[in-house]
Parts: C-alpha cells; structure tokens; sequence
C-alpha cells in the first residue's frame, strides 16, 4: 500500500480542517514548499494536494505554489480542489501533475468524466467524499442524495481506475478511517481505493493495507507527529514482505 503525505493548500498557506469545516482551520507554520520537501527527504516518491481555495471556487489562486512544489522536488504529485473543465485538467497535467482529481464536477458533469478519461486514462482520478454514505460536493460544503458506493460503481463502468474516497466525518479528527466502508468498496469494485480521513496512526495504516487497499494519504497526523513517513514506509514494507 501507498502512502500519500498530504498538503491542503488555503491562501498559499499549508493548513488543515477538521471534517471538511472551513471554520476549523489550522495554519501550519512551515511553506507547503518546505513541507513538501521534508516529505520526500523523508522518503516519500508520492505527494497529494489538495487546493481548497479552488475547491470552493474553481479558481487557480495557489497555481504559483503548486508549480515550484512541481520544480523544486521530484515527487510525483495528484492534486484535486476546482477541477471542473477540461482546461483546467489540461493546465495541470502540462504544469508537471502527474494525476488529476475531479471532484464536484465528476458528479455534476459526468461527460467530462468521460472526456477526461478517454484523453488523459489512468492520470484522471476521482474523488468521491462521502458524508452519511451520500456524495457531498463544493468543498464539502453541500450534500447530495446520491449514494456514495453506487456511484463508485457508476464511475468504474465509464472506465474510472483509481477513486479517492473520503469519509468526512473521519477528516482531520485522527479517530481512525472507516474501515467498513474500504472494505466494502474494495469487495464490490475493482478500482484502486485510496483512502483519505481519520488516518492517525501505523495501526491504522497496517489496518488498511491487510485490506489490500491501494493507497491511504494521511495529513494531520504526519504534522502532529503521530507516526512519521519513515516509520510508515519502514512498516507498509514490512508488512508487503511478510505477506
């Protein structure tokens, strides 16, 4: 299993919330560059961003950042926040991203799902967040009556490989993920789940990889030092050997 060290960019500043809430923002003291360089001296070859400025806006305020963090490291970077037209996929992708993530306008323009797909395949993913098991979509900010495993399932059949599913109610409150839910996406489908919120300790990074889950990305805990990217490399390798 993957792990995905994880930078959620706010007015060019590396922050974090607690289940999606804009009003529970913490600031972290260090540039989303240092951050990002830290994770790979650390040993990480992967990075996910996350710009919540676009995700509730669609526009691309924190391009500047994201593009030295493309520059200055060798990280191979999937960003998802504001992704909503084809443009904006293709801006990305030629800036140096090396996967995409379409969020609220995977559920509100599913041809673009298929646009993207058929011309950029596996460097598209899409981010499914679930609140109460039901797609939420602008940020976070606005539940939708849609199912979140039946639309993974849709997602599959357009020809979709990789979803980023995030239980919001776990985010940012390290209380561990919903393991019930990875399972059950990982028995029904044969995409590769990554999993994202509540992620707050090797247990529960251990947890997720007997599931056979593709990948996890973790946040809060690897700046409130839970565990570090090392231990996690260290265990997540250990635990492919043993098995």
């Amino acid at each position: 299993m993957i792990l995905f060290p994880a930078i959620d960019l706010k007015d060019g500043k590396c922050v974090r919330l607690k289940q999606g809430d804009f009003n529970r923002l913490v600031i972290y003291e260090k540039s989303p560059l240092e951050v990002a360089l830290d994770f790979e001296k650390a040993g990480s070859k992967v990075l996910h961003i996350v710009d919540l400025d676009g995700a509730r806006t669609g526009e691309r305020k924190n391009a500047a950042i994201v593009k030295e963090i493309v520059q200055k490291t060798n990280l191979e970077i999937q960003l998802g926040g504001g992704i909503r037209s084809l443009e904006t996929i293709t801006f990305w992708l030629e800036l140096g991203i090396k996967r995409v993530i379409l969020g609220t306008a995977a559920i509100k323009n599913i041809q673009l799902v298929e646009q993207a797909i058929l011309k950029y395949g596996d460097r598209i993913i899409v981010g499914v967040d679930a609140k109460n098991s039901h797609v939420a979509i602008n940020g976070w900010e606005e539940s939708t009556n849609l199912d979140s495993f039946n639309f993974c399932k849709q997602l599959e059949l357009l020809g979709v490989k990789t979803v980023v599913y995030t239980d919001i109610s776990k985010d940012g409150m390290l209380c561990g993920p919903n393991l019930e839910a990875y399972k059950k996406l990982n028995d029904e489908t044969n995409l590769n789940i990554i999993a994202s919120g509540g992620v707050s300790s090797i247990d529960d990074l251990l947890a997720l990889s007997q599931l056979n889950i593709y990948g996890a990305i973790s946040g809060k805990a690897l700046y409130e030092r839970k565990f570090t990217v090392e231990e996690a490399i260290k265990c997540l390798q250990e635990e492919l050997f043993r098995a």
